[in-house]
């Protein structure tokens, strides 16, 4: 059980200087950029470890295609959750918001292959083996051609970007984008596509667990 107070930590997203704020914008351009390379298609998405949503529904907000998106967001903290609800009513784009634990694939049952999956402020908070078995997990919420979105802070030993982008390369994936300031930030944002095969679902799997 983590005991990170999170509802404290998203307000760091407004604090100048906490490079959350520089991270969210790059992870909503790329959520742009996806809604654009689709259009005007209808576009499956989901995110895990969801939070309020804001990556999403910032990105969504003012598009006139936003009713082309139905979304499935998993976040286990109630206040949250509530937060991500109440501002998804305000968007014409057809919104879910689960509260349960997103690592437990049962959770995504009905809801996938989706085209867009988002693992945003998730490797950071769990050991590396968990961020192999996420990746290796991850052709399951896919559709064919899919786009993973995912965060991970950087610097000194506990960089493993290198190795998350191979970790997706032989998982199937092709990276798109990989975003890393060259700044004090130590942030980084990656994009990759799912060029190999779609997976089924396993369900009753457990793909991770925070640590703080």
């Amino acid at each position: 059980m983590t005991s990170t107070d999170w509802v404290k930590w998203h307000e760091a997203y407004g604090r100048e200087g906490s490079g959350l704020g520089d991270r969210l914008a790059a992870v909503q351009a790329q959520i742009v950029r996806r809604l654009d390379d689709t259009a005007p298609m209808p576009l499956r998405v989901v995110s895990a470890c969801a939070g309020d949503g804001r990556d999403l529904l910032g990105a969504l907000a003012g598009r006139a295609d936003a009713d082309r998106v139905s979304a499935f967001l998993v976040e286990c903290n109630t206040e949250l959750a509530t937060r991500a609800e109440s501002a998804a009513l305000a968007l014409p784009a057809r919104i879910v918001v689960h509260e349960g634990n997103a690592a437990k694939s049962d959770v995504y049952a009905g809801s996938v292959p989706a085209d867009l999956v988002l693992l945003c402020g998730i490797f950071g908070n769990i050991s590396d083996p968990d961020i192999q078995r996420v990746i290796r997990a991850a052709p399951q919420l896919c559709a064919k051609g899919a786009e993973v979105v995912w965060t991970r802070h950087r610097g000194g030993e506990s960089d493993v970007t290198l190795q998350i982008r191979s970790w997706f390369a032989d998982a199937g994936f092709e990276e798109v984008a990989f975003i890393a300031p060259d700044s004090a930030d130590t942030w980084s944002v990656g994009v990759h596509r799912l060029v190999g095969p779609v997976a089924d679902l396993e369900l009753g799997q457990e793909w991770f667990r925070f640590f703080r």
